[in-house]
């Protein structure tokens, strides 16, 4: 009787301390949202990217306007000219380019420093033509209820919502197709948060959206409640098994 007591009291123990936290039940969940949550609504971002301090530029330069390549870097042989180069923007917004040296370039759109370095190379040569690319624009996907994060590059010609989902490989069977968080913003600034349902193809609507640089995906998992609460409990089974044989073994031998 004494060990029925024992092992009925541990067991409600163990649930009293067990149920009263979902934090247990899932300690990986991010990004949640409460239930009465206002999302934003789908809007066609009109905001062109601003190249900021720490982002890797690729420039190209062309004499009469893009009719031949030129060597941006001093010194190479002709031979091995590469028609593009990766540069780092500092953490002041300079970036330090041959033949022009340092250049303010962080705030400007991609068209605009395009225009600011071709009026400084004009000084050095004809007519010259200059493209340049953000290498490093990275969107986050989060999913499998944040068990697997995923960093996707933004490519030259954008990315949208589907194309970075299948990049960092699709959804898997506990994934909510119709459950899916796009933040953009700082998160720590009352960022925006657009709920997309891509199960229904009536759904899809607003999911071929560019993303922007730094965009959070979140793509809520159905939680496996069954299997979370017996991992946490085997533990105090073994416990309780173990507590109950010594006691069994203490009274055998103390008759």
């Amino acid at each position: 009787m004494r060990i029925k007591t024992l092992y009925h009291t541990i067991i409600l123990i163990v649930a009293i301390v067990f149920f009263q936290s979902c934090k247990l039940l899932q300690p990986n969940k991010m990004l949640s949202t409460p239930s009465d949550f206002q999302y934003s609504e789908f809007k066609t971002s009109e905001v062109e990217y601003r190249i900021k301090p720490y982002d890797k530029i690729r420039i190209s330069v062309s004499t009469n306007d893009g009719y031949r390549m030129i060597a941006i870097t001093e010194g190479v042989n002709i031979q091995n000219i590469k028609g593009e180069m990766d540069f780092m923007v500092e953490f002041d917004g300079m970036v330090k380019l041959p033949t022009i040296g340092r250049v303010d370039i962080a705030g400007q759109t991609i068209r605009e420093a395009e225009q600011s370095l071709e009026k400084l190379y004009a000084e050095h040569y004809q007519n010259p033509f200059v493209l340049l690319q953000v290498v490093n624009r990275r969107v986050y996907v989060f999913k499998s209820g944040g068990k697997i994060g995923t960093v996707v590059t933004i490519p030259e010609d954008n990315l949208t919502l589907l194309e970075a989902i299948a990049q960092s490989g699709g959804l898997s069977d506990t994934d909510k197709a119709y459950q899916i968080k796009l933040i953009r913003g700082n998160p720590a600034e009352e960022p925006q948060v657009f709920l997309y349902n891509i199960r229904e193809l009536s759904e899809l609507k607003g999911t071929n959206l560019q993303l922007e640089a730094n965009d959070i995906i979140h793509i809520e998992s159905r939680p496996r409640y069954g299997t979370r609460v017996l991992n946490e409990l085997t533990p105090y089974f073994a416990l309780i098994s173990t507590i109950t044989s010594v006691l069994l073994l203490v009274k055998f031998y103390t008759k």
